[in-house]
């Protein structure tokens, strides 16, 4: 432990906590301070003016990364039919109906993402206490429930990631990993953040995007010049 608190202090002294950095500079920097063996995942914490306790403030969505997130995605699919054959054709990993429902119930959780048809929901539902807590419920506002099977397989297989406002106002969401060059880090964050923008709620007062920190999994939070975020999305 005391060698792991070592690396987090030598990674730690290479940000300045009082400053805010340009998008280039803490993508840049981001990667220096992943200390871990594994490859790290690479997060941006959003601190949004917005209230989520009003239901037209919850800020939501989804975004299909440029550079993806480095990781095979296992995804499962509710589908019957003709529909379970597209599914199977576009790459999907495990297909069902009941049977599958029947699977989670048991314990089955080998997949990372889940897509369902409309007409399958009524099935997924009654597993909502297992898949809610996980964030694997299927949503027809993020694109997970779906007729259009081949291209939401398509789209989670490059490395879709959703997002969701928590109570305190704040995003929290990943976009690549430590081994990603600062390109493809800058390249993923960009695109999260122009989702994040055009999702401002109408009602929303004041300064909309309040701060954002990037951090590996692990590492410091590293604070961004919030200028010259702006900047990049005018």
């Amino acid at each position: 432990m005391a060698h792991a608190a070592k690396k987090y202090r030598a990674a730690a002294e290479k940000v300045d906590r009082v400053k805010r950095y340009k998008v280039d500079e803490a993508m840049s920097l981001v990667k220096q301070t992943a200390t871990k063996k594994f490859d790290e995942t690479v997060d941006a914490a959003i601190n949004l003016g917005v209230d989520p306790k009003h239901a037209d403030q919850v800020v939501r969505g989804a975004v299909v990364l440029p550079h993806g997130m480095g990781k095979t995605i296992r995804l499962a699919v509710f589908a019957k039919g003709d529909k379970a054959r597209e599914a199977e054709a576009a790459g999907a990993d495990i297909v069902g109906a009941e049977d599958l429902a029947e699977k989670i119930q048991g314990g089955f959780m080998d997949f990372d993402k889940l897509i369902a048809t409309p007409d399958m929901m009524g099935v997924v539902g009654r597993l909502g206490k297992i898949l809610g807590p996980r964030g694997l419920m299927p949503n027809p506002k993020i694109g997970t429930v779906t007729m259009d099977l081949s291209r939401a397989i398509k789209e989670q297989k490059a490395g879709k990631v959703e997002f969701r406002v928590e109570k305190a106002g704040i995003v929290h969401v990943p976009f690549g990993k430590a081994s990603f060059g600062p390109e493809k880090l800058k390249a993923n964050f960009t695109a999260i953040m122009e989702v994040i923008f055009k999702a401002k709620p109408q009602t929303a007062k004041g300064v909309y995007v309040k701060n954002v920190t990037v951090s590996t999994t692990m590492g410091p939070g590293i604070k961004l010049d919030l200028a010259d975020l702006a900047d990049h999305h005018e």
